[in-house]
C-alpha cells in the first residue's frame, strides 16, 4: 500500500467488490435459468465468496498506472486469470466431494460466462466514482520536503496512480542553485523552516519528507514542527540508491523493514505462477507427447547412449537440480569444467543439430517444470560449472536464482539465446534476468511464451 490511508471507497473495492460480485454472479445466473437460489446455491456463493476475496487480492486491479506495461490487455489477463484459479479451486473441490453433480450445469456455465463481465462493471464504476470525487476536488493535498531526485520520484509516483486521490501542493528545501533538482526549482515554496506554517495554513493533510538520512537533527525540528498541524507525516528513506529488485515495505513482529531485494514469488504470487506452470505444462505435454516418443525413438536409433541428458544446474535459492535435455551430443558432460556448445561443434550429433537449432531437445523440460524444479518461463539455468565461474567476475550473477529457472526466459527473447562465449554477453543475459524479476507478472510470462514460439521458428542463433 502507498504511505499515507487509502481512500475509503478504494479500500472497501480492493476488499470488498469482487468477492461480492462474484457471489451476486451466481445469483443472476441461477435466475437466467429460473433456478430457485436454494442452500446449495447459498454454500456455493460463500465458498466461492471466501475464495475470491483471497484470490483477487493478489491482483491489482485499480492500483496499476494507465502507462503500466500491458494496459488493458494485461488488466484483462489478470482479471481472467484470478476468476480462472477460483473456478479451478471450485472445481477441484466440488469434484472431489462429489458435489458437484448437484448443482445445474447451466447456471455453473452462465456463472463462468457473466462473472468477468460484471466484475469489469464493478471496476469501472468504481473508478469511475473516484474520477467523479478528483473532478469535485475531493483530494488528499500533500507537500514534499526535499526537492531532490527522491522527491521528484515520489511526485512522480503520485501523479501516476490516480486511484491514490491525491495532489502534491508544493516542495520544500533549504538548498537552492544547482544543489536543487532543475525540474523542482519552480515549485519549492521555502525552506524547511516554511514547512509547518504552509501546512497549518493550506490545510494540507500528508507531508513527506525526503531528506538525506544524514540530515537527521533537521529532520526532527521539523517533526517536532509539525506536531501542532494535524497533517499525516511520512519519511521517505532513500532506498534507490540500491538496485532494487521486488523492493517493498514489511514488518517483523511490529518493527518496520525495507526489502531493496526479494523474489517477486511471494505469497499469492508464488500459487498463481504454480498454477499457471502445472496447467500450461500439462497441457503442452498432452500435445507433444506423440513428438516426444518419436524423437526418442530417433535419438536412440542414431546414436549411443541415454536418450535424456540429465545436468546439475542451479535452481531456485541456488539449489542443485537435475535438467532434462534429449541428448543431442556424442558426450554427457556434467563435471567440474563444462564447455559451451559451439557453432559446428564435433561433439553435436547430426540428429543434435536439428534439435538443438529447433530447441526441440529442450522438451523434457516440461517434466521438470511438472516437477516443480523449473518454471515455463524464468532465467535459463547454467551448468554448475558455468555458475561457479561466472558468479566470481558479474555482480549480482546470483540474484537470478530467486527465481526457478525456466524454459525460456526474458533474455533469449531480446538476443541472448545460445551460446555465452564472452563475458559481456553473459553480462548482458544477467541484466535481462534481474530485469524480469522486476517486472514479473503472468502478463510477462505469457508475453514472453507467444515471442518465444516466433522466434524458434525463425532465430538461427541456437545450436
Amino acid at each position: 500500500m502507498f504511505g499515507g490511508y487509502e481512500h475509503p471507497v478504494l479500500s472497501l473495492a480492493k476488499r470488498l467488490i469482487n468477492p461480492l460480485i462474484v457471489f451476486f454472479s451466481l445469483v443472476v445466473a441461477a435466475a437466467l435459468e429460473q433456478q430457485t437460489f436454494d442452500g446449495l446455491h447459498l454454500l456455493l456463493g460463500i465458498f466461492a465468496f471466501l475464495i475470491a476475496s483471497q484470490i483477487f487480492d493478489g491482483f491489482e486491479f485499480f492500483e496499476r498506472p494507465v502507462s503500466a506495461r500491458g494496459g488493458n490487455a494485461g488488466y484483462a489477463l489478470n482479471l481472467l486469470t484470478a476468476w480462472l484459479i477460483v473456478l479451478v479451486i471450485l472445481g477441484v473441490v466440488g469434484t472431489l466431494s462429489g458435489i458437484v453433480g448437484d448443482y445445474n450445469a447451466r447456471v455453473l456455465l452462465w456463472w463462468a460466462l457473466t462473472t468477468p463481465l460484471l466484475l469489469f462493471i464493478g471496476h469501472s464504476l468504481v473508478r469511475a466514482y473516484l474520477e467523479m470525487l478528483r473532478g469535485q476536488g475531493r483530494i488528499r493535498r500533500s507537500v514534499i520536503v526535499g526537492a531532490n531526485e527522491l522527491g521528484r520520484k515520489l511526485a512522480d509516483r503520485i501523479h501516476q496512480q490516480r486511484c491514490l486521490m491525491m495532489r502534491v501542493e508544493a516542495f520544500f528545501d533549504d538548498r537552492s542553485g544547482d544543489r536543487c533538482e532543475s525540474e523542482l526549482k519552480s515549485v519549492v515554496f521555502g525552506g524547511i523552516d516554511d514547512v509547518a506554517t504552509y501546512v497549518a495554513k493550506h490545510e494540507i493533510d500528508l507531508v513527506y519528507i525526503t531528506l538525506p538520512m544524514f540530515d537527521h537533527p533537521r529532520v526532527v525540528e521539523l517533526v517536532s514542527a509539525l506536531r501542532d498541524t494535524t497533517a499525516s507525516i511520512y519519511f521517505v528513506p532513500d532506498v534507490f540508491m540500491f538496485d532494487l529488485v521486488q523492493a517493498r515495505l514489511d514488518n517483523v513482529n511490529g518493527i518496520p523493514v525495507i526489502s531493496v531485494f526479494e523474489t517477486p514469488l511471494t505469497g499469492i504470487n508464488a500459487v498463481h505462477k504454480r498454477i499457471f506452470d502445472i496447467v500450461a505444462a500439462g497441457l503442452i505435454l498432452l500435445a507433444i507427447t506423440p513428438l516426444m516418443l518419436l524423437i526418442a525413438v530417433l535419438v536412440k536409433a542414431t546414436s549411443k547412449g541415454p536418450v535424456i541428458f540429465k545436468q546439475r544446474r542451479y535452481g531456485v535459492d541456488g539449489d542443485e537440480i537435475l535438467v532434462y535435455k534429449f541428448r543431442s551430443m556424442s558426450v554427457c558432460e556434467d563435471n567440474q569444467l563444462v564447455t559451451q556448445a559451439t557453432r559446428n561443434d564435433a561433439r553435436v550429433t547430426r540428429l543434435g543439430a536439428i534439435l538443438r537449432r529447433t530447441s526441440l531437445d529442450e522438451l523434457p523440460q516440461f517434466l521438470n517444470v511438472l516437477q516443480g524444479t523449473m518454471s515455463i518461463v524464468g532465467p535459463r539455468p547454467h551448468a554448475v560449472a558455468h555458475n561457479e565461474h561466472y558468479r566470481k567476475l558479474i555482480h549480482g550473477y546470483m540474484w537470478r536464482h530467486k527465481v526457478k529457472p525456466g524454459i525460456t526466459g526474458w533474455a533469449q527473447i531480446n538476443g541472448y539465446r545460445g551460446e555465452t562465449d564472452t563475458i559481456d554477453k553473459m553480462e548482458g543475459r544477467v541484466i535481462y534476468d534481474i530485469a524480469y524479476l522486476k517486472s514479473w507478472s503472468l502478463w510477462l510470462d505469457l508475453t514472453i511464451i507467444l515471442k518465444t514460439m516466433k522466434l524458434v521458428l525463425k532465430d538461427s542463433r541456437a545450436y
